[in-house]
């Protein structure tokens, strides 16, 4: 039982496991009746997941949830929905081969008899797209619109719903231009005068001190501090996203960086968003023989997309990649590798591994022709040069031809590390290269990244945490919303640097 007439939403000690990893530890959460709910934090912080709990998406594995002073369960979106709970997820999920005003009444379909009655759909989008001032023909595919459109869209499927109690909005603005923003901000405003509760996620800290009331903030999936807005500042907020007198370990670097000689340099590289706005826009960087280079950045801020113009998958960017000197005519990813260039990609499972074939065939697969004796594959070279990469890697392998899911999470991704080093690349790209393992794990991947960049060879890597960035990068470039916001290296690099810079390309009008 818990009973406080402020509260239309209560949290008790929220646990949510997932293999490998606990997204949620304990956390208790108040949603405050009429008000802009404000939750903050880091990539990972947990603000999602907690967010599918309240809505029905996920059920948690611990913990409790109270409205009107009951515990509620909600076994799915319906038993959410039932209670007043909708949420604007910062995903889109429309259907981009029907129409507005399909899209709109998914879910909340009116009958006339036995039909659907379109007539009444055709109104009530039309009266909705009004509100929102967006005089978007009804009839229009959404998959004619532009993104920031298909948001407004995504928008109005919430606001149709007659019980509404509890609105949650997963990063709203993500794809709104400034005037959008202003028509929202208006909505959301109206809103909490019929008496609406809202729960707002955010990265734009200057939207959160305009239209939230109180902030919540989580960090690596536990509550930290919660405040009203006019009682914080944007310290505040900095100081408990990120924590405090925080220590981190630096490796040290026997590598004069500051004379070695530059392998790579990008020149306004751009790379245009589907429905207008850009995923890059005009990044420049370099890289130098044998440096740790770091790419921090919230989610969104254009990271993987940067590797993926590097490795070929985007042939429709612009700008220049210049390699040892020379402008590269970027055609294939077959071509980047033999060029000399290797991916670990975010997702081990999906995009790193072959889960069929064994741990020999995922470390060599990528690299099969240098094991080549005219059309036949010479087992004996191509197992060498395994047992070579399990040995220098310390992979904890009892037999290089049991499957690849035998192994740990962090054994399997000193494979996919392998399988990119068997190429012999002078550029490894490593995206989020600790993710899913346990902090044994990370460690030993953080030594492997040190030991191959003392021998020479160039890396840059992605990591969204910011005690993992800092601990392995020699110097590390910030993007925010496709734009590069600083260069950082030595004594410039701290939490405070990392974290304003990657909030900096976030003005309200950033992605229109």
């Amino acid at each position: 039982m818990f009973d406080n007439s402020d509260v239309v939403l209560h949290c008790e000690k929220i646990d949510k496991i997932y293999p490998g990893t606990k997204a949620l530890d304990g956390v208790s959460f108040d949603l405050l009746k009429k008000k802009v709910n404000v939750l903050i934090g880091e990539n990972g912080a947990g603000k999602s997941t907690l967010m599918k709990m309240i809505a029905g998406i996920e059920q948690p594995s611990a913990g409790k949830m109270y409205m009107d002073g009951e515990e509620v369960y909600f076994k799915d979106t319906n038993a959410a929905r039932a209670k007043g709970i909708g949420i604007i997820h910062q995903e889109l999920s429309l259907f981009p081969n029907m129409t507005v005003y399909q899209n709109i009444f998914m879910g909340h379909e009116k009958k006339k008899g036995i039909f659907l009655d379109d007539k009444a759909h055709l109104e009530g989008a039309k009266k909705i797209l009004a509100r929102l001032e967006h005089e978007i023909s009804p009839d229009t595919l959404v998959g004619d619109l532009r993104v920031g459109q298909q948001q407004m869209i995504e928008i109005a499927r919430n606001l149709i719903q007659d019980d509404l109690r509890v609105l949650i909005m997963d990063e709203p603005t993500s794809s709104l231009s400034a005037a959008e923003v202003k028509v929202l901000f208006k909505i959301m405003r109206e809103l909490l005068e019929e008496g609406i509760s809202i729960v707002y996620i955010s990265h734009r800290l200057e939207e959160i001190m305009e239209i939230g009331d109180h902030v919540t903030i989580l960090r690596d999936g536990k509550y930290v501090a919660d405040a009203d807005v006019k009682d914080i500042n944007l310290s505040w907020i900095v100081e408990n996203m990120v924590g405090k007198n925080t220590q981190y370990h630096r490796f040290e670097r026997s590598i004069d960086l500051a004379k070695a000689e530059k392998v790579l340099e990008i020149k306004d590289l751009s790379l245009p968003k589907k429905g207008g706005g850009w995923l890059l826009d005009n990044v420049n960087m370099y890289l130098k023989k044998g440096e740790v280079l770091g790419i921090y950045g919230l989610l969104g801020a254009g990271r993987s997309e940067l590797f993926e113009c590097i490795m070929g998958m985007h042939p429709e960017h612009s700008g220049e990649v210049v390699f040892k000197g020379k402008t590269m005519k970027i055609r294939s990813i077959s071509g980047q590798i033999e060029d000399g260039f290797a991916l670990v990609p975010e997702d081990r499972q999906m995009q790193g591994l072959i889960q069929s074939l064994d741990i020999c065939k995922n470390a060599s697969i990528a690299s099969m022709r240098k094991y080549r004796s005219g059309i036949f594959l010479n087992n004996k070279k191509e197992e060498a040069a395994v047992d070579a990469q399990i040995e220098e890697l310390h992979i904890k392998v009892s037999d290089k031809h049991l499957p690849i899911l035998s192994l740990s999470g962090g054994n399997q991704q000193k494979v996919v590390i392998s399988k990119g080093l068997m190429t012999q690349p002078t550029v490894l790209l490593l995206d989020e290269p600790s993710r899913g393992i346990d902090i044994g794990a990370k460690t030993e991947v953080f030594e492997i990244i040190h030991e191959l960049s003392e021998k020479g060879l160039s890396i840059i890597v992605i990591s969204s945490e910011l005690k993992e960035i800092m601990a392995i990068a020699d110097r590390i470039y910030v993007l925010s919303n496709g734009k590069c916001t600083a260069e950082l290296a030595e004594n410039e690099i701290n939490e405070d640097t990392l974290v304003r810079a990657s909030y900096a390309g976030l003005g309200t009008g950033a992605g229109a």
